[in-house]
């Protein structure tokens, strides 16, 4: 007999270090990888060069690079002309920082839920994380609850009463420092991933909220950090 096949699993790949630990943990627990990222139009291009490579040299059997265009009505520092702001600047009315950008989970996972079901698969991996984050709506517990439930009505497996699709967020309850040991014992290589919101010359800016928590966590995890900062 041959050998049996491995369980397929859809993981959401932004480039950062995030997505890239749990990629590293998917294929770390024997899932077949098959990694998806969007072009949403974000300021930061250099992510999707990260997630290309990080998706080649661990593994993943296929990647695609869906275009979206979240950037065509804006809402985001992210996407339209505001500038990024510095950590801890610029929060929208209701406290979330500008670098939100709305609904933008929500449209990930309903993308990756569709190509589990193409694929005959039944989880969706995705690097969400509710301890050192940046305040965002959709990285929270209760979010990825509500995806499950969802998950179980909107499927035909699901719906029928067969296993649904899980959408699963395995950093959520980690820090950031907890997530690099992670991530490093299972053979991340963070010098090729992005974390920065706006680089320039493929320098990450070293101020901006992402940049502030990655500083730290490595600070924290008692490692040094391999990004290239624009400042030492």
């Amino acid at each position: 007999m041959g050998a049996q096949a491995r369980e397929k699993v859809v993981v959401l790949l932004s480039g950062g270090m995030d997505s890239a630990t749990a990629l590293a943990m998917a294929r770390n627990e024997g899932f077949e990888c098959y990694a998806l990222s969007f072009d949403y139009g974000q300021k930061c291009r250099e992510e999707l060069h990260a997630a290309a490579f990080l998706a080649s040299s661990m593994g993943a059997v296929r990647h695609f690079v869906i275009p979206i265009g979240l950037d065509r009505y804006g809402g985001s520092a992210l996407t339209d002309e505001r500038p990024v702001p510095r950590s801890g600047e610029a929060r929208t009315e209701f406290g979330i920082p500008e670098t939100y950008v709305p609904a933008r989970n929500t449209v990930f996972i309903a993308f990756a839920l569709g190509w589990a079901e193409t694929l005959g698969a039944h989880t969706v991996f995705i690097g969400a994380n509710s301890v050192d984050y940046s305040g965002y709506p959709d990285c929270r517990p209760e979010y990825i609850a509500a995806w499950n439930q969802l998950a179980r009505l909107a499927t035909a497996e699901g719906a029928s009463g067969g296993r649904p699709v899980e959408i699963r967020a395995p950093l959520m309850h980690l820090s950031k420092a907890q997530i690099i040991r992670t991530g490093r014992a299972l053979g991340v290589d963070y010098g090729m991933t992005v974390s920065c919101y706006a680089p320039q010359d493929g320098l990450a800016c070293g101020k901006c909220d992402s940049c502030v928590l990655r500083i730290k966590a490595f600070a924290e995890a008692g490692f040094p950090d391999p990004a290239p900062y624009v400042e030492a």
